[in-house]
């Protein structure tokens, strides 16, 4: 029988390291419900940025790489509001009144 480290083909002192981390408790459980209670009571309308903007009213300093990987591990992904189109019909400013009486249409090119 092979060892696991051989079957994983990866270092020894990773297998260790991997092993020691799966018996300790997650270091960012209460910032992750933080993030997911400000996402649901936002109704999936918040962001890393606006998230990152209220857990700092909160009380809490976080890096806004931290929260985007949280938010990724969590599945959670922000609903993109539709921009509005926008069209102006009419007309633009005031046509000036052709005091020169100037002639404006080119018979040929120069």
């Amino acid at each position: 029988m092979k060892a696991p480290v051989k079957l994983a083909s990866i270092p020894r002192s990773t297998y260790y390291d991997l092993v020691k981390r799966m018996g300790r408790p997650d270091p960012d459980s209460d910032l992750k419900e933080e993030i997911k209670a400000i996402f649901e009571e936002h109704e999936g309308r918040y962001g890393y940025r606006r998230i990152g903007d209220e857990l700092a009213n909160r009380g809490h300093r976080v890096n806004h790489k931290k929260i985007q990987r949280l938010m990724k591990k969590l599945g959670l992904k922000c609903l993109v509001r539709m921009k509005k189109y926008k069209s102006y019909k009419g007309m633009v400013g005031k046509i000036a009144p052709n005091i020169l009486d100037r002639n404006f249409i080119a018979k040929c090119p120069i």
